[in-house]
């Protein structure tokens, strides 16, 4: 019986399927086997998962894995769930990088010309150009610097954004100032007019931005949060914003998605709601990624490097 390569998924049919067929197309060595397809022999053959928001359940029920590969760059939902150590792989692909730098560049362009100002003087029929900003005269603060955020960065800076990058711990990337600990975190609010979130979620990201640190920001700054919803304090965002501390916040991600209907943040004039859309997966470029992440494993018999279960990405 030749080894399967299972696919432990809880996604709707159409992304299964086209997720199945990106992958099947990529690796056609492979024998790619949907969970509840799986016979008990096959489960317990299986070397290698490839995985999206699965089952732990299921997961559990391949007792061979030497490691999972997930499909999505986050992976805060399986760090910790399985019932067993078993690596994880994280989708690092190139394709999703560049989609969320571009999405990065344009929220960010869209704050920096007021767009959000022009939309409240349509609905209120006032005709007013408003003084430009040159992006030479707007700093913009980035917090995380992996993949997704080095690409963001650096797609910032090319527009003319200053850009200043916060980590965790010291990291030189050539081209972009960075600052890293509680100390170089308090400077970044504080100079920033646009704050762009990138970390992952983590127990140390988790209501990274509550009130005091939000209290932190530059009057009159704004956020866009690419992250995880539970990155940002919602109620001590509203706060901010109500307050008029902060002038607006572009929010892609939630504590719960999709958001919910009775949500403060649908109807408030200071927040625009993106449904989850700043750095999509592609499935043809992430399924070649874990194509040549299973071939190396294939030839060599390691894993490749995958999440540090301390740090959680």
């Amino acid at each position: 019986m030749a080894e399967p390569l299972a696919f432990v998924a809880r996604v709707d049919a159409a992304e299964e399927a086209e997720a199945l067929a990106a992958l099947t197309a990529a690796m056609p060595e492979e024998r790619l086997v949907p969970f509840r397809q799986l016979s008990p022999a096959e489960r317990a053959a299986a070397r290698v998962a490839v995985v999206a928001n699965p089952n732990p359940a299921e997961v559990a029920a391949l007792p061979g894995l030497a490691w999972v590969q997930s499909l999505w760059a986050g992976v805060e939902r399986l760090v910790g769930t399985f019932d067993r150590p078993i690596p994880i792989v994280r989708l690092v692909d190139p394709e999703l990088a560049r989609t969320m730098a571009e999405a990065v560049l344009a929220w960010t362009s869209y704050l920096q010309r007021d767009m959000p100002a022009y939309a409240r003087q349509q609905r209120a029929g006032v005709w007013r150009p408003r003084s430009y900003r040159r992006p030479s005269s707007v700093a913009v603060g980035l917090l995380g610097l992996g993949a997704l955020g080095t690409a963001a960065a650096e797609r910032l800076a090319g527009a003319g954004f200053p850009v200043t990058a916060w980590t965790r711990a010291p990291r030189d990337v050539s081209g972009i100032r960075t600052v890293h600990g509680p100390d170089g975190l308090t400077a970044l609010l504080g100079a920033s007019d646009i704050l762009v979130c990138l970390v992952p979620l983590t127990a140390e990201t988790r209501g990274l931005l509550d009130a005091g640190r939000l209290a932190l920001m530059r009057p009159g700054a704004a956020l866009i949060n690419f992250a995880r919803g539970p990155v940002v304090v919602t109620a001590d965002l509203i706060a901010a914003l109500d307050a008029g501390h902060l002038s607006h916040a572009v929010l892609d991600v939630f504590d719960a998605e999709p958001l919910p209907a009775e949500s403060p943040l649908w109807a408030h004039p200071g927040v625009t709601v993106l449904p989850h859309i700043s750095g999509p997966t592609d499935m043809v470029s992430a399924a070649a990624t874990v194509a040549a992440n299973i071939r190396a494993y294939r030839e060599t018999g390691q894993p490749p490097s995958g999440v540090d279960p301390a740090r959680g990405y």
